[in-house]
């Protein structure tokens, strides 16, 4: 496209042709806007006529206004006085006469006037500024003619959430949108830097959310001094992630997704999806996939569906205290919290609240399901509700904190341990001897006698919290940045007990991994974004279940259990076998000789 620059439109304005006509000017290849000395040219047969949406009323705009204003309101006055008579009379309020049908049918025209005319003095400069249909703009200030020459803007439409402000005096045509010129781009950067612009600011300034992420990297790399070269930047959509994933973007990470399976869960097989950067970990849960298919899958059983939020207050005495534990664990008050609670969500359902104090504080932990979302949200905005309705009749409660760790979010807990939080599962299986031998290259009573003495001796040797288990956590955070939940609750997601026997004489091996606290879900967050949507949508979890709300959830759950069964299987056998290092050897070493780097 030819950009023609300001600075080299010189000419005199009688040596510059005059489109005949607004086809005509589109059809220019600059799309030049010529300015006559008092107005832009609108029409070839009207110079000086801006059509306006008040054109069409019979009065003044203002007469019109002020005549509807007083019809709705003489109207309205005169209604209540009817109704008021028919009150104090015991006539029905249906019994109408023909003076009240003329004002009811005045003031419903009257309303619909006002709800979409009045104000229209106000609008309809927007209205013929940015009309479609005009080609060429007015405006009565007078300018250089290189102030008119506008290029193309084929900018990309800008994020919804953030709208690019019109430019005051500016009228563009009706065409596809271009990038700015770098030299406009530098001018924001240079802002950026110097900190007259700040840097959090740029989305909703500029409307263009990659367009302010490039100008963000950039301005980032002159003030430390630090190439970004390697962070790609395209190839993302910045808009997606724009006030509910990542704040100031300069970029994205790439992890690569691998896949392994089948994994022959209650009947099904999956695909699980694994975004990792450690070898082996694909590779060996893949093999305990194998494993179990090959001996006729896995179960699951889900125990528990609850979310928890933890609120902490103060009173004056313990024994305040003391009391509100009491109230909140009466059974004869559930139903009137689980209403107040409840009211805040179409799926969050409170179903339990357990109490402890320390001193003269409380602490109330709140468990609720949650349908298919993580639910921390959900729960909160029910808390934040039984803590206003509380206030009534503790009104000496002082609310420390929203969240008074107590529930346990983030964090090895003893009370996700027992008490469970989000989805508490159990997957077992039964892996054959011949499977044993073959697949996993050990036998059963080896890997008995190395789950006892490593996953639950070791484990108690170390004061584990959660952690009796090879390395659960592996597989929960890979299949949790696939499919785009909270990495940070991999923490107690990964609280699981790894156990192994000797079953049918001792030939076969019965697995199972039991874990109380698996915090998912399939709608909110990173859910939405396209890539780990399409992972879970392999795994036939996308989105929320309209027919059945939670159970999108509660499967992936059962998949998150289901493969950390297999990770726990393959690795105990690598164990077993004296192959760890040798694979790690082979799959988990660089080739790149780092000393020339």
């Amino acid at each position: 496209m030819d950009v023609r620059r300001r600075s080299s439109l010189k000419a005199p304005l009688h040596k510059l042709q005059i489109p005949s006509s607004p086809a005509a000017a589109l059809a220019s290849p600059h799309h030049l806007l010529i300015k006559t000395p008092k107005k832009m040219l609108l029409h070839d047969d009207d110079p000086h006529h801006s059509p306006k949406a008040s054109d069409a009323l019979p009065l003044p705009l203002y007469l019109t206004n002020a005549l509807f204003f007083t019809l709705f309101f003489s109207v309205v006055y005169y209604l209540l006085i009817r109704w008021r008579e028919k009150i104090r009379n015991s006539t029905p309020l249906h019994v109408v006469t023909l003076s009240e049908i003329a004002a009811v049918v005045t003031f419903v025209a009257s309303f619909i006037y006002l709800l979409g005319f009045f104000g229209i003095g106000f609008v309809q400069p927007f209205v013929t500024r940015s009309s479609h249909d005009d080609v060429w703009g007015a405006d009565d200030d007078e300018e250089d003619v290189d102030d008119l020459i506008r290029k193309d803007d084929t900018r990309p439409a800008p994020c919804a959430a953030a709208p690019s402000p019109r430019p005051k005096k500016l009228v563009y045509p009706v065409l596809d949108s271009a990038p700015l010129s770098s030299e406009e781009d530098e001018d924001v950067v240079k802002a950026v830097v110097a900190g007259t612009t700040p840097s959090y600011s740029l989305e909703s300034k500029l409307g263009d959310c990659r367009r302010a992420a490039a100008i963000r990297r950039e301005a980032l790399q002159r003030i430390t001094g630090k190439s970004l070269e390697g962070l790609p930047l395209d190839g993302f959509n910045y808009e997606a992630i724009l006030g509910q994933c990542c704040e100031m973007p300069v970029g994205y990470v790439q992890i690569p997704v691998g896949i392994a399976g089948p994994l022959f869960l209650d009947g099904r097989e999956y695909s699980v999806p694994m975004a990792t950067t450690e070898g082996c970990l694909v590779a060996s849960t893949n093999r305990g996939c194998k494993a179990i298919y090959a001996s006729g899958g896995a179960t699951s059983i889900l125990l528990k569906d609850g979310m928890t939020r933890a609120p902490v207050v103060r009173f004056g005495t313990a024994r305040r205290a003391a009391d509100l534990k009491f109230f909140l664990e009466d059974p004869l008050n559930f139903e009137t919290l689980a209403l107040v609670f409840n009211r805040s969500s179409r799926f969050g359902r409170l179903q339990s609240i357990k109490c402890a104090v320390a001193g003269k504080n409380l602490y109330m932990r709140f468990c609720c399901s949650t349908g298919d979302a993580m639910g921390m949200n959900m729960v909160s905005k029910g808390v934040q509700n039984v803590l206003d309705f509380l206030q009534t009749d503790f009104p000496d409660m002082d609310v420390i904190g929203i969240s008074g760790n107590y529930c346990s979010d983030k964090k090895p807990a003893a009370v996700n341990w027992i008490e469970g939080r989000g989805k508490s599962v159990v997957c077992e299986a039964i892996i054959k001897e011949e499977v044993v031998k073959k697949v996993l290259k050990t036998d059963v009573a080896s890997l008995v006698e190395l789950n006892m003495l490593k996953n639950l001796t070791g484990s108690a040797m170390a004061g584990a919290l959660g952690g009796f288990n090879a390395h659960a956590s592996n597989i929960v955070s890979a299949v949790y940045l696939a499919t785009g939940q909270d990495p940070a609750q991999n923490v107690e997601s990964s609280h699981c007990i790894t156990m192994m026997e000797a079953v049918n004489d001792g030939k076969d091996l019965h697995i199972s991994v039991t874990m109380p606290s698996i915090e998912v879900g399939t709608v909110g967050g990173g859910t939405q974004l396209a890539s780990q949507s399409a992972c879970l949508n392999l795994l036939g979890v996308k989105g929320a279940n309209r027919e059945a709300p939670g159970s999108n959830a509660r499967l992936l759950a059962t998949v998150v259990a289901g493969s950390v069964l297999a990770g726990e299987l393959s690795l105990m056998s690598a164990l077993a076998a004296g192959q760890l290092v040798k694979s790690h050897m082979k799959y988990n070493r660089s080739n790149k000789d780092v000393s020339k780097a």
